[in-house]
């Protein structure tokens, strides 16, 4: 199956190919009509790439009413970006005295360390990941910092310390932003165990007392989020970051890091989507529902293809748990609702 970029239309695609094909070749754009630029820009919102798409823009001769909704794109993503700054610094503060390694993920990392997947990105919660055993420490700290319990359930809690890759959700009581503590980056009932401790141990410092994960640990973390774990929803601006992160750093020594992880096989289906999506590469067959997944929606933004969406919903759940704890789970979570 060869890749689906393809030259844009003047009018929109069914999906969010149309984003994918923006992203990968800005110039593109110019052929849209207005009911292309709108499905353009509401896709991208609803996939929280409006801000990565209006960088990815600046410069291009827009129509007026285009360049005003992505200058406002491009501002609000620099609001995002210092918030989510000043909110690793709070955490660099709580857990300084600790005098263990505190690792950022996901977008506060990429902004942290200036690159390429960090421009423009929508960042939501503050995302750490710390020593399994400065776990109980860290959580003192984060709490008396100011953090407090999103959900304090107690089935919750026991199930998040029990059987999950992070402690609870914690939000900030006077900032109202989120926290998400990690001690590795699976749950523990997954079929893949990475080693945390060795992600930590290659991590790289940025010179302010907080790191980041190595390049090809972040590629390896991100395929693990996107494939090994979750149902795909927002994974166009996840397999985004991988495309900026190999555009940036490239793959040497990747496939060993994936392999030392047991992510070999996630790693290698996003090198190939990022391939077939972004630069027109070809995909195995069974890529093709992924596909299917990751481009859901329609002109106006909508999520569409409810039995593929449903389909991998269910996948991300088999894949976290066996089939008699999930079910014990589903099972507990519905006679509380």
């Amino acid at each position: 199956m060869r890749g689906v970029v393809t030259d844009l239309p003047r009018r929109a695609v069914a999906d969010a190919r149309l984003l994918a094909c923006a992203l990968a070749d800005p110039g593109r754009v110019m052929a849209l009509d207005a009911e292309g630029w709108t499905s353009l820009l509401t896709i991208a919102r609803a996939e929280q790439l409006i801000g990565t798409l209006a960088l990815r823009l600046d410069g291009l001769p827009l129509p007026r009413a285009v360049e005003a909704i992505l200058g406002d794109a491009r501002a609000a993503a620099e609001q995002g970006r210092r918030a989510a700054l000043w909110e690793a610094e709070m955490a660099r503060r709580a857990l300084a005295p600790l005098g263990c390694p505190v690792v950022l993920l996901k977008g506060t990392a990429y902004a942290a360390a200036g690159l390429m997947a960090g421009q423009g990105r929508s960042i939501g919660d503050l995302d750490i990941l710390v020593p399994r055993a400065a776990l109980e420490r860290v959580e003192a700290a984060v709490l008396g910092a100011g953090w407090g319990w999103v959900k304090p359930d107690p089935y919750d809690d026991a199930y998040y310390r029990r059987w999950m890759h992070e402690l609870p959700p914690l939000i900030h009581r006077e900032r109202d932003r989120m926290i998400d503590v990690h001690h590795t980056i699976l749950p523990l009932t997954a079929r893949v165990t990475p080693d945390p401790a060795r992600l930590i141990a290659d991590s790289v410092p940025l010179g302010n007392g907080l790191r980041t994960l190595s390049p090809n640990g972040m590629i390896v973390h991100a395929a693990a989020h996107l494939f090994a774990d979750g149902d795909l929803a927002g994974g166009l601006r996840n397999l985004w970051d991988i495309r900026c992160l190999v555009e940036e750093f490239g793959t040497e020594g990747l496939a060993e890091e994936a392999s030392r992880h047991g992510l070999r096989l996630p790693v290698s289906r996003a090198l190939r989507l990022v391939d077939g999506l972004f630069a027109g590469g070809r995909l195995a067959a069974s890529d093709r529902l992924y596909v299917r997944r990751l481009t859901a929606r329609d002109g106006w933004g909508r999520p569409t293809r409810p039995v593929t969406r449903l389909a991998f919903y269910v996948r991300s759940h088999a894949l976290r748990m066996p089939p008699a704890m999930l079910a014990r789970h589903l099972w507990t979570k519905w006679r509380k609702a």
